[in-house]
């Protein structure tokens, strides 16, 4: 009994926390997994690096101390945050996959983060099968998994849907970052309210071109994971393209990751996704 109420009152402490460090946040950048935060994460931290004169590069592993996780993770997470405490010309962005909760992000700006459920749901069965190895069926099976497939994405997207109504917000999709990478960034740094300068823009797009970060992921690694970088389907930066679902996806697997998006996704999450393109 004592071990459980041990253990309860770390989680109450640990929200309590983070609840105080969100009230700090000038943002929070969201995205269900896969969703293509870690590059939109690695040209936001560059172009905030350059403007806060950090002369050190920005790798896959310090962009964490620029642009950290939401949680207290001593290096990815606010604990490694290296502006923590000082005021600075860059906005405090924490970033998170948690499922939305009034009470823990406040009404705190969001940069909401979506892309296409069926890309998604095929870079989440790769993350989870060969990256993670916590996933050993097939991807059909990985798509009705309640845990991790797409009821649990569709739950993901329906809660953030309804969080968004009632706090300032920007939507960007990865296929629109993907277009047009520049102009998609320069929105996103208006809504941060940051300081335009077009040469550090343009540097830190250039630094997020998926050939470049896909070589930099081969060499570096990301910060706790240990997996196969030379399979490069277990890469974070696995393919970098938007509709790429149909090279893994038959007609029948798409037609019921529709199904079920059309039949229990909320309006306003319908709207969300259809800001990918996706008509649902």
């Amino acid at each position: 009994m004592a071990s459980i109420v041990k253990r309860a009152w770390r989680r109450v402490a640990k929200r309590v926390r983070l609840t105080v460090h969100a009230a700090h946040a000038d943002s929070f950048l969201i995205s269900y997994p896969k969703s293509g935060r870690t590059w939109f994460r690695y040209i936001l931290s560059h172009y905030l690096a350059a403007i806060a004169g950090i002369s050190e590069p920005v790798d896959l592993h310090n962009m964490f101390s620029i642009v950290p996780n939401f949680d207290l993770d001593p290096v990815r997470g606010i604990p490694g945050y290296r502006f923590r405490g000082e005021k600075s010309v860059i906005p405090t962005v924490l970033v998170s996959h948690l499922d939305y909760s009034a009470s823990l992000f406040l009404k705190r700006p969001v940069i909401m983060m979506v892309r296409d459920p069926r890309d998604v749901i095929v870079s989440a069965y790769f993350h989870a099968s060969r990256h993670k190895h916590r996933f050993a069926g097939s991807l059909s099976d990985f798509i009705a998994d309640r845990d991790q497939g797409l009821p649990a994405m569709i739950d993901y997207l329906n809660g953030w849907a309804g969080g968004l109504s009632n706090r300032a917000h920007f939507v960007l999709s990865y296929e629109a970052l993907s277009a047009d990478t520049e102009r998609q960034v320069e929105a996103a740094l208006e809504f941060l309210g940051c300081p335009m300068d077009r040469k550090a823009l343009r540097a830190a797009v250039e630094a997020g071109r998926f050939e470049a970060m896909q070589a930099r992921e081969r060499a570096e690694g990301i910060p706790a994971h240990d997996y196969d970088r030379n399979d490069v389907e277990s890469l974070r930066m696995r393919r970098g393209k938007a509709g790429g679902f149909r090279d893994y996806l038959d007609d029948a697997q798409v037609a019921k990751i529709e199904r079920l998006c059309a039949a229990d996704l909320t309006a306003a999450a319908k709207h969300l996704v259809g800001r990918t393109g996706m008509q649902v």
